[in-house]
């Protein structure tokens, strides 16, 4: 059997708690690494708040509207709320290829295609975290982010892509650190889609992700 076959793919019906998610993500990571249970790609909503990653600056919490929550992801902060798409991947990179940058340059190519589903012409920019997209009035926009956590060579946390979320949310943080450009969704731009058109998608360009994580 392939490795791609001993995935389990899990779709959220209801909020996550974000300190459940955390606790899952880290007996399923336990568990890959010591081969009794399967790896998982799990798409989920957390109710609306904040995350810190290992690099976050305390002066970019602009506002405490929502809990905030340290987390051992890399990155700054972020927001996770109702209408946006969050990913959790936890893939054993033993198993694959052992290269971080690889693997998150697979996972930014994953969420570049399933947004292209919806025509979006969405790319990464070096020297930018996140997924990049331009918006009706040509303005750049961030539509989604990335950031994860490898525990021997297990992979954790992943992406997360605005669907229809409330926007204003973004406005208690400095995005990932990045104050120069907005935030945006698929409802923003102008795309009539909702999070199982999204799953959809992502299912469809998933083996282009796994193939290029292959060793």
């Amino acid at each position: 059997m392939a490795a791609n076959d001993q995935i389990e793919w899990r779709i959220g019906n209801k909020y996550v708690p974000y300190p459940d998610a955390i606790a899952e993500m880290e007996e399923r990571n336990s568990a890959v690494q010591s081969g009794t249970e399967d790896e998982l790609i799990w798409l989920l909503e957390h109710p609306p708040l904040y995350t810190a990653g290992t690099s976050s600056d305390p002066a970019e919490l602009l506002s405490a509207q929502f809990p905030v929550f340290e987390t051992g992801r890399g990155g700054r902060h972020t927001y996770h709320g109702p209408g946006q798409r969050v990913g959790y991947i936890i893939l054993d990179l033993k198993r694959r290829s052992a290269d971080v940058r690889g693997f998150v340059h697979a996972l930014e190519n994953w969420v570049i295609a399933a947004l292209g589903e919806f025509g979006v012409a969405a790319r990464a920019v070096e020297g930018r975290v996140g997924i990049w997209c331009d918006t009706p009035a040509g303005q750049e926009a961030k539509i989604g982010a990335i950031g994860i956590r490898i525990r021997r060579w297990v992979t954790m946390h992943g992406f997360s892509v605005n669907i229809d979320p409330d926007l204003s949310h973004f406005s208690g943080i400095v995005p990932c650190g990045i104050s120069e450009y907005p935030v945006t969704s698929l409802k923003e731009l102008g795309i009539k889609a909702n999070l199982a058109d999204f799953d959809a998608a992502l299912r469809k360009t998933a083996p282009a992700f796994l193939t290029a994580i292959e060793k």
